[in-house]
């Protein structure tokens, strides 16, 4: 075993070249190509993209959770410097809550339907403090009222299929953060909830990160939730990322062609009526990703040079970086 120490004491979690590939009949396809960012105690970092581009997929290498047909074939994963793609299987199930924890995009599916909630809330206690079935439950109701469940004490016998989409997602929410987690993925955790329990779903996120000073990644395709949330963005295209930095200076001034297609695509504060501007075609499925720049047959910046040259990253200011052979006329624009 392996242990690096960052270089910044306030980094959570570091993802170096990470790279993950599919086992198909005809042959390995890579999925998530070479990815790299770096999450923050006590801040939100966003992965931003169209679905298809690897979001997923990266969070799921990154927790350990990957499909048996996918597996990681090269990169690193520092949690607090230590790389935990070298970690054995119990070592990586102890990390599992008090290191990392995720929660996922269906809570209805993530919960176990057999279990009362409580006692699903209370395992992790058990498990990972050693607590009495009696002390955990306590722990667990007092969770649940945290993340404000009314009537814990009484709904914590009641199964998951008995609660609300909204209320699924904040138990999920209370069983991922219930032993304070060192990082914590979101993936989509507000997908088919209405636009109220939306913005409830993502404030409770915000406070709890802030009491723990635990680092969130944030996976979203949602603009308006990552300018409002996130402390920095990487907008990931065709499996690897393009663009990087904090939120609001990508989002004031992009720099690289996708993230200005997507910014410009948001319609808040066009004339109704008007044509909304939209990049056309689709991201390529991983076996038909063009050679070159991945986004070269969507870009208006492409040219010949972009055909047969992968963009290398390259760095566009203080911590931010661009994966674009010609950033800087988006600059100078």
């Amino acid at each position: 075993m392996t242990t690096v120490t960052s270089a910044e004491p306030d980094v959570a979690l570091e993802v170096k070249g990470l790279s993950v590939e599919i086992r198909t009949p005809s042959g390995p396809v890579p999925v998530v190509r070479g990815v790299g960012f770096t999450a923050h105690s006590g801040q939100t970092l966003a992965l931003l993209g169209e679905s298809g581009c690897g979001k997923s997929m990266t969070a799921q290498a990154v927790a350990g959770l990957l499909d048996p047909v996918a597996e990681v074939t090269g990169g690193e994963v520092l949690l607090n410097g230590r790389d935990v793609l070298r970690l054995g299987a119990r070592e990586r199930r102890r990390l599992a809550g008090p290191g990392l924890a995720v929660v996922f995009q269906d809570a209805l599916t993530a919960l176990n339907p057999v279990y009362p909630v409580g006692s699903q809330l209370a395992e992790p206690f058990r498990i990972h403090e050693g607590l009495s079935r009696k002390a955990a439950a306590e722990k667990a109701v007092a969770l649940m009222e945290r993340v404000g469940i009314p009537e814990p004490r009484a709904r914590a016998k009641a199964y998951p299929h008995q609660f609300s989409g909204g209320l699924r997602q904040r138990l999920l929410i209370a069983m991922a953060v219930a032993l304070r987690p060192t990082v914590l993925l979101a993936d989509e955790p507000t997908t088919a909830l209405d636009v109220t329990v939306q913005a409830q779903i993502m404030e409770l996120l915000a406070e709890l990160r802030r009491e723990t000073r635990m680092a969130l990644v944030l996976i979203t395709h949602d603009l308006a939730v990552v300018a409002e949330e996130a402390d920095r963005v990487a907008v990931m295209y065709a499996g690897s990322v393009v663009e990087s930095g904090p939120t609001a200076e990508v989002f004031n001034a992009p720099r690289h062609p996708y993230t200005r297609g997507l910014l410009d695509s948001v319609p808040a504060g066009r004339p109704r009526g008007s044509r909304l501007n939209s990049i056309e075609g689709a991201p390529p499925q991983p076996t038909a990703v063009p050679s070159g720049c991945a986004f070269r047959d969507r870009c208006p910046l492409a040219r010949e040079r972009c055909a047969t040259e992968a963009p290398p990253p390259a760095a566009t200011g203080p911590a931010r970086m661009s994966a674009c052979h010609y950033w800087k006329e988006l600059a100078d624009a």
